[in-house]
């Protein structure tokens, strides 16, 4: 069975700037529910990552300051949070979610993070509504259990997972593949192990023959026993920040090719569900519940 990690504190607490794009989270799982495609043994509530798990990828001092909410105003500013003792604890459950998504894929082939896909965390410091690096975190985790021996990072997120391409630039054991707008946030780029820049109006069918493309290229010259994927749906035309004009099928289009290329090779996948911020909150549900729908097509 497709396992889901779906916690209440991943829509709250939330400043209310922030409210709108943040009911997904709750709306997903209820989407899949009411559509008869989940019931609730699909569904599981992780818990609190524990600081030895954290720390296998974010340096101490940087966790520490983050329990005791010691950040500066500079750095609330670069994550775009206030900080507070809920927050932290939300996003230690978002951690332990993925890690937990890691372990039920590594037994049924596939699991999925309603919340996650936080990769513009650094190893010491966060930005772009990231604190901590959940992929990341995730995947030292199964690097020091000798669960997986070579991971790859699949990002299709609209923005650059500069974090993730930071945290392992030395690491031979992870390959982290970019796909995302050139042209947009964060304007300057780290250096995955392969970056593909789109240009603004990037269509659906450019978009997923460069995708078909790089995805070849990657499985011809490496070889992996687990992937992670951050399936972003800001890549969406009606997205705000977007700049891509990817239609709604399109988004499912590139689902459906990751997954099957994953599923064909027998090889264990974990997907976070990254950003979107479409103004519709139906658009963003829909796109994610594709995402959701494929998966349990797929491996359920």
């Amino acid at each position: 069975m497709v396992k889901i990690a779906f916690h209440p504190l991943y829509a709250h607490p939330v400043p209310e700037g922030h409210r709108f794009p943040m009911q997904k989270y709750e709306l997903i799982p209820e989407q899949l529910l009411y559509e008869g495609c989940i019931t609730t043994k699909h569904l599981f509530e992780p818990s609190i990552c524990t600081d030895e798990t954290v720390i296998l990828t974010h340096t101490p001092a940087y966790l520490k300051r983050l329990k005791n909410l010691e950040l500066t105003p500079k750095e609330e500013r670069a994550i775009g949070f206030a900080q507070s003792q809920q927050l932290i604890e939300r996003e230690l459950t978002i951690m332990d979610g993925t890690v937990q998504c890691a372990l039920f894929a590594l037994e049924n082939g596939c699991a999925l993070n309603v919340a996650g896909g936080t990769h513009h965390a650094f190893v010491d410091r966060g930005e772009g509504f990231c604190i901590l690096n959940d992929m990341a975190i995730a995947s030292n985790y199964l690097l020091s259990h000798q669960l997986a021996k070579n991971i790859l990072i699949i990002d299709l997120d609209v923005h650059q997972g500069n974090g993730t391409a930071a945290i392992f630039c030395q690491n031979k054991n992870v390959f982290t593949f970019s796909m995302h707008g050139a042209h947009n946030y964060p304007f300057h780029k780290e250096v995955s192990d392969l970056d593909v820049g789109l240009f603004d109006g990037t269509s659906d069918e450019t978009y997923l023959n460069l995708l078909q493309e790089n995805l070849n290229s990657i499985f011809s010259k490496h070889s992996f026993d687990f992937a992670f994927y951050q399936s972003g749906v800001d890549i969406l035309s009606s997205d705000k920040f977007g700049k891509l004009n990817i239609s709604l099928e399109g988004c499912k289009q590139r689902d459906q090719l990751v997954m099957k290329t994953l599923h064909q090779k027998g090889i264990p996948v974990a997907l976070a569900m990254g950003g979107g911020y479409s103004p519709q909150i139906n658009i963003i549900v829909e796109a994610h519940v594709n995402t959701f729908k494929m998966a349990l097509q797929l491996w359920d």
